[in-house]
Formats: structure tokens, C-alpha cells, sequence
């Protein structure tokens, strides 16, 4: 499930509020780097020991022209432009597949409000349309999210869930063997389409304008659904997830040999630091690999990361308040009575439970600005004066 910390920095303080979540471990970057970076560091002292230790003079002389090559040429590579820029696009791919997700919410208030009838015969109508709404966005969360399609293996499983019928599954299964090769998450919209004309020939329904309001709303619904499968299907660019990948790996193999220390290096300082620990090359292979990593995990929402959506708990949430909104309370609402600021019309002053919360309204940037006629108004007062 998303990691979330928005009520630790939700007031800034003298102390970086965010220096708190550099301790955290869940969603974390150290999370997703420390192998690689274990890896990095032991290739980088395996190099060390070897031109140290391990080789002649001559092999010294040939690895130190490798190091200055590296050095040199190594910031060809444009990783920054080509990482930041893919990082920015999976950023905001990963916003809009989770605001893609569909809520049966405004449904269930239409259904609620339009389909009349305490009996039931309006009932079953009212809760088999929002039932067949959340199938059908169950069925498309098991075709993108492996936890989902863990929970909801087979149509047995969304029957015990209470989504589906043994007929209805009949029904869908019939259509798998007929078009084998095409998604079915569509058959529920049309079955609560059929339910709601249904309805107006009852005359559950009391006008054709509700009816069209209810089926744009299903066909909305269906819409965004399908959308989630367009995410699906459809990814990043293959190639510009290869040109980021190669980029990103190639520019810490030429750190590997271009950011070791070398005699010629130490002499010009007298004393290098590289020398005994590269501590800016693991720096900059954290801040590098680090990016990479937040558009490995982003790139896919509907996995299994610490980042990636919850939709096991959407699904839960979505059955209960639905039939919550056209069942229980359909139709219901507390006892209408006279507000506390009735005879006053509109409340004067509003209560706070904390005094010193209190602030004044505030003030348009025009407020204490002087009009030409004001200026010569208070000259003309100050002169006669």
C-alpha cells in the first residue's frame, strides 16, 4: 500500500520535518538500492586492489591511461537530462493511472436517488446495478494487479466474494469460449444498463432524463475501466526505457574506473581522500541509481512495491459503500429541524474552540492603495490646515 507521511510534515518546524523520514525503511530509497550499491562499492574495491596491489608497472601505466580516459569522457553520457526527463514522465503517468480509477460513488447516489420503491422488487434492482458496477471493476483489477488476481483466481472466487452468480457466470463463460481473445469487464455495465431500462418500464424510474444521467455515468464508469487497461497495455516506450537504462549503467561502469585514485592524482593535492574512501562517487551512484529506481517502482502502480495502490482495499471499500448508499440509506436522512443560526439568518461570528486560532479576514493587495481623488482630498485637508 502507499506509504504516506503527509501528517509528519503537515507543519513545518525549525527542524527539517523530513530529515525525520530519512530514518524510515518501508518505501524507502535504501530499500531499493542497497544491493546495488553493495555491488558498486565491492567492483570499485576489487579495481582498487587489483591496480594497487595485484599488477606490474607496466599493467599501473595501462590502467591509469583507462582512468584518465574514464575521467575525462565519462560526462558525455547526458545522464542527467535523459534520467530526469523519464523520471518526470513515469511521475506523471503514475498520478493519472491512480485518479484513472474509477469510484462507484456518484452511481450509487444516482441509483439511490432515481430508482424509487421501498419493496423488493426496487431494492434487488438498486443493489444488482452497483453489484455488476464493482464487477466490473474487480474484473479489470484482476487482469492488471497480481494481488488481485491472487485474491480472484477463477469466476469461483467472485462468486464467493458475493460479485457474481453461478448464472451469471455461466453466462460470462459462454462468451469466453465464443471470443476467447477480447476482455469481458464490459458485459456488467451492459447488464446494469439493462436493469436500469428496466426500471423506467416499471416505472421505478419516473422520467428519461434520470435514465440518460444514470447510463452516461455507467458508460463513464466502463470508460475509465477500459482506460486502466490502456495503462496496461500500453507502456512507456520500450527504447527509452533501454537509452535510460544503458545510460544509467554505462556512466557507473566509467565511474568505476574513471573515479579511482591514482599516484598522480594524490601528488597534485598532497593528500586525496578518494584515496582511502570515494565517499562523492558512492554519493553520486546513490543520488543516480536512486532516480532510476523511483521510476522502476512508479512505473507500474498495480504491482507489489511499497508505493504501488491498494486495490484489495478499493474493491472492499467500493461493495460496502455502495450498497451502504442505495440500501440502507436510500431514501433516509436525520430529522429535518431549524439550524442554530435560524433567526439570525447567517452567523456573525463563527466559535473556536481554541481562542487564538481567531485571525483576521485577509486583505486584497489593493486594500491601502490611494485613488488620485483620495491623494488631493488629503492635501487639499492637510493645506487648509
Amino acid at each position: 500500500m502507499t506509504v504516506t507521511y503527509t501528517s509528519r510534515v503537515s507543519t513545518s518546524s525549525v527542524v527539517s520535518n523530513f530529515l525525520g523520514l530519512l530514518v524510515r525503511w518501508r518505501g524507502s530509497i535504501y530499500k531499493l538500492i542497497w544491493l546495488d550499491l553493495i555491488v558498486f562499492f565491492g567492483l570499485y574495491c576489487i579495481l582498487a586492489i587489483i591496480y594497487r596491489l595485484l599488477i606490474n608497472e607496466e599493467g599501473k601505466r595501462f590502467f591509469e591511461a583507462v582512468i584518465y580516459y574514464c575521467e575525462v569522457n565519462g560526462s558525455l553520457i547526458p545522464l542527467s537530462f535523459v534520467l530526469g526527463f523519464f523520471v518526470r514522465i513515469v511521475m506523471k503517468r503514475w498520478w493519472e493511472q491512480y485518479t484513472t480509477i474509477p469510484w462507484p460513488d456518484g452511481i450509487a447516489i444516482l441509483i439511490s436517488t432515481s430508482i424509487h420503491g421501498s419493496d423488493d422488487r426496487a431494492r434487488v434492482m438498486r443493489r444488482t446495478i452497483l453489484r455488476y458496477v464493482c464487477l466490473c471493476q474487480v474484473i479489470v483489477f484482476t487482469m492488471i494487479a497480481p494481488r488481485v488476481k491472487r485474491r480472484f483466481p477463477t469466476y469461483n472466487q467472485l462468486i464467493e466474494a458475493g460479485f457474481l452468480l453461478e448464472n451469471e457466470k455461466k453466462i460470462i463463460e459462454a462468451l469466453d469460449q465464443a471470443f476467447p481473445s477480447y476482455p469481458k469487464h464490459w458485459m456488467p455495465i451492459v447488464w446494469a444498463a439493462s436493469i436500469v431500462m428496466r426500471a423506467r418500464r416499471e416505472n421505478k424510474i419516473r422520467d428519461d432524463y434520470a435514465v440518460k444521467t444514470i447510463i452516461d455515468e455507467l458508460n463513464q464508469f466502463r470508460g475509465y475501466c477500459g482506460f486502466l487497461l490502456y495503462y496496461d497495455w500500453v507502456s512507456v516506450p520500450l527504447v527509452y526505457t533501454q537509452v535510460v537504462t544503458v545510460a544509467t549503467y554505462s556512466f557507473f561502469l566509467f565511474s568505476l574506473l574513471g573515479q579511482q585514485w591514482s599516484p598522480e592524482e594524490g601528488a597534485e593535492d598532497g593528500f586525496s581522500i578518494k584515496r582511502w574512501f570515494p565517499i562523492l562517487t558512492v554519493l553520486q551512484f546513490f543520488f543516480y541509481m536512486g532516480w532510476l529506481k523511483v521510476a522502476e517502482t512508479l512505473i507500474n502502480p498495480f504491482g507489489e512495491d511499497d508505493d504501488d495502490f491498494e486495490l484489495n482495499w478499493i474493491i472492499d471499500r467500493n461493495l460496502s459503500v455502495a450498497y451502504c448508499i442505495v440500501d440502507e440509506m436510500h431514501q433516509e436522512h436525520p430529522e429535518l429541524v431549524k439550524d442554530q443560526y435560524w433567526e439570525e439568518v447567517f452567523p456573525n461570528e463563527m466559535p473556536y474552540a481554541v481562542p487564538k486560532m481567531r485571525q483576521n479576514p485577509p486583505e486584497a493587495s489593493t486594500a491601502y492603495m490611494e485613488t488620485q481623488s483620495q491623494k488631493r482630498q488629503r492635501n487639499g485637508s492637510g493645506a487648509s490646515e
